[in-house]
């Protein structure tokens, strides 16, 4: 990782990313979500000269919030298990529907949740979102049921895509009229191509701490 003194590049800013209004989500044919290439997430990488695995899309509407990603480059099957979510192939989310980047500690609008391309089901190979409660937090979030956030996975021929649409219910707080920024932060993770971060990585504890997530704004409706 690239420096400047002993901090990484990506401690220096706060970042701000405008996510598209997408009125018709979720999708009501095969396809969950189908976001297009405009809702593509700037990676940050580039900062310090590591090459992204994975890319993610997001959206929203007034019903909740779309993420899609998508994983390439890996040879080897997925290695999910629900049961150690922390370690398994997935994208780890952090979500914080007050935007409140002054607190080092979770409010209870704080919400983590592990989203894994296969792990459930008969056979193993559906998707599945576990939520995990944010360490030492300052404030006991709502419980959420997780079985109301739909996924949907594809694999692909070096990868996989995973989409997921977060309704407004498992997101306590979400009011994009009033409140139009969410705290937002990811860890993605496999276990052939590493770890892919929003910004900060290991070095920082991005999992307990909001200030260090960065904020999504849910630019106006079309």
């Amino acid at each position: 990782m690239s420096h400047t003194g002993l901090l990484p590049h990506q401690f220096l800013f706060r970042y701000s990313f405008p996510i598209r209004y997408e009125r018709k989500l979720p999708r009501k044919g095969k396809k969950l979500l189908d976001l297009p290439a405009e809702n593509r997430l700037p990676s940050l990488a580039g900062l310090d000269r590591s090459v992204p695995f994975g890319e993610l899309r997001l959206a929203w509407n007034d019903d909740g919030l779309a993420i899609s990603v998508q994983v390439t480059g890996k040879v080897g099957p997925v290695q999910a298990d629900p049961r150690a979510p922390e370690a398994a192939d997935g994208l780890q989310v952090l979500l914080d529907t007050r935007n409140t980047q002054s607190i080092h500690r979770a409010s209870r609008y704080c919400q983590q949740f592990y989203l894994l391309p296969t792990g459930t089901g008969t056979r193993g190979v559906a998707p599945v979102a576990v939520s995990v409660p944010i360490v030492r937090a300052r404030e006991e979030a709502p419980r959420v049921d997780v079985t109301e956030i739909q996924l949907q996975t594809t694999l692909l021929k070096s990868g996989y895509q995973l989409d997921v649409w977060f309704p407004s219910s498992v997101l306590p707080g979400f009011d994009p009229e009033s409140q139009p920024r969410l705290g937002f932060y990811y860890a993605l993770r496999d276990t052939e191509l590493g770890e892919q971060f929003l910004s900060v990585g290991q070095d920082f504890p991005f999992a307990i701490d909001p200030s260090l997530w960065s904020t999504l704004e849910l630019a106006g409706r079309i």
